[in-house]
């Protein structure tokens, strides 16, 4: 191991992005490459890492700031090696600028088994200053204030999978088409290096550049917010669910469509079922409503199945932003982190979209209930998911009605992976997956 792999390794684990949170990472350094030198006279290397440490190897995105003086961002040091001080890039304007350049004139960087390249949609964005936000998961986004004064927002993937990213190819066909609902994307960094096995070739996105919304509201706070005070949030929730239903309509005229076959919704069932199978062994009482619950996929792989699109992938509140110029605004479609990127992009039905937010509804009640005091929620979110709906359906027609069977196996099929998630990551949120599991379950047989 290198010295280089040791020091990323040591402080890899420490960072919210590091997806194999229990165990320590066994890294490999696959390639780098190098854009050109900062006018302060700092270097600027971006690494690709496997970690041998999960089951499946993972490949890491690093890119590094090397710097003769001790003189970066304190909190963003990775620390000593060949006598530089090493920062994390996007803490660092030097790498900032470097990747607004490259995606503004399209320049290929290379190394010995790597190649990356800019992509542009639209003019030339030049970078003022920028600072790193915090608390992401599994990217890292940086908001950069432009010459003009303009505000955009960067984001650089930590994790990289072979395939195209629905969040740069979902934006990019949503800008094009002249979307309203979505920021506009700018551009973005596309690579090649190798694989974590070693044999063959990986290729993928590596960051994108999109409009940053000012003073745009996230929407679970919105709703958290609003439920907590009692205030009515029904034509709020109304205006979501048309915004949504407008996405879906824009999604289907710029990507590609298909009718459902057999074979489409066997491996939707069969997906359903792997993750039932998961939380019946590891939550036992969820077995014990194991057939009741199979009846619902049942009935839904029987009914008559709705055209299949792109869809935003991962729905919920925290996905959204509320704009005062704007509206409602969807975000992050990047789809399940943990799902292989080759999966989220296949056609989908739009419903499994509406599932998802029905649950975050769900969710702002399941959490107030756990205030001290309580606050009981549970009648503004019956309201606000009633309103979502309807919001829907005033685009969408009688779609929720017609497939009525299959909106409530995806909103069971939410839950039953919520309470595997609960169970492991927060077993005091365990009763709120589990009270909607009964709550579904008890609609369908009434």
């Amino acid at each position: 191991m290198t010295e280089l792999t040791e020091l990323v390794g040591s402080w890899m684990r420490l960072q919210r992005w590091y997806s194999t949170k229990s165990v320590e990472p066994r890294l490999r350094q696959l390639a780098s490459f190098e854009a050109e030198q900062a006018a302060d006279g700092a270097r600027i290397v971006t690494h690709f890492f496997a970690d041998d440490a999960p089951r499946s190897p993972r490949v890491y995105q690093v890119p590094v700031v090397a710097r003769q003086q001790k003189d970066g961002d304190a909190t963003a040091l990775i620390g000593e090696a060949g006598g530089r001080y090493l920062y994390d890039g996007p803490a660092d304007e030097a790498y900032v600028s470097s990747l607004l350049a490259m995606v503004a004139s399209g320049e290929r960087l290379t190394g010995a088994t790597v190649a990356a390249r800019g992509h542009r949609i639209g003019a030339p964005l030049t970078l003022r200053s920028s600072r790193r936000l915090t608390g992401e998961q599994s990217n890292t986004s940086i908001v950069g204030e432009l010459d003009d004064g303009r505000l955009v927002l960067i984001k650089v993937f930590r994790v990289v999978q072979d395939g195209a990213n629905p969040d740069v190819s979902t934006l990019a066909a949503l800008t094009e088409g002249g979307s309203e609902r979505t920021p506009a994307l700018h551009g973005w960094i596309s690579a090649s290096w190798p694989a974590a096995d070693g044999l063959s070739t990986a290729s993928g996105e590596l960051a994108l550049v999109q409009n940053f919304l000012t003073g745009a509201e996230d929407g679970w706070e919105l709703a958290v917010s609003a439920a907590e005070r009692g205030e009515d949030f029904t034509e709020r929730a109304f205006a979501l669910g048309s915004g949504t239903a407008e996405l879906h309509v824009q999604l289907a005229r710029v990507l590609p469509t298909k009718v459902a076959t057999r074979d489409d919704v066997a491996q939707a069932l069969d997906g359903m079922y792997q993750r039932l199978t998961i939380a019946s062994t590891e939550v036992p009482i969820i077995a014990e409503s194991r057939a009741s619950i199979a009846a619902v996929y049942e009935v839904a792989a029987e009914s008559d199945q709705p055209l299949l699109q792109r869809i935003h992938g991962d729905l919920h509140l925290g996905q959204v932003l509320h704009s005062a110029e704007r509206g409602w605004q969807f975000i992050d479609f990047e789809g399940e982190p943990l799902r292989p990127l080759a999966e989220r992009a296949i056609p989908d039905a739009p419903l499994r979209d509406v599932a998802g937010m029905l649950r975050s509804f769900d969710y702002v009640a399941g959490s107030l209930a756990r205030r001290d005091p309580a606050v009981d929620a549970a009648p503004w979110a019956e309201r606000a998911r009633q309103a979502y709906l309807d919001g829907y359906t005033s685009v969408a027609r009688s779609v929720c009605a017609e497939h009525a069977a299959l909106l409530d196996a995806f909103e069971l099929d939410k839950a039953v992976y919520e309470v595997t998630y609960e169970s492991r990551h927060r077993p005091a949120w365990l009763p709120i997956p589990l009270a909607a599991v009964d709550r579904l379950l008890a609609a369908h047989v009434s």
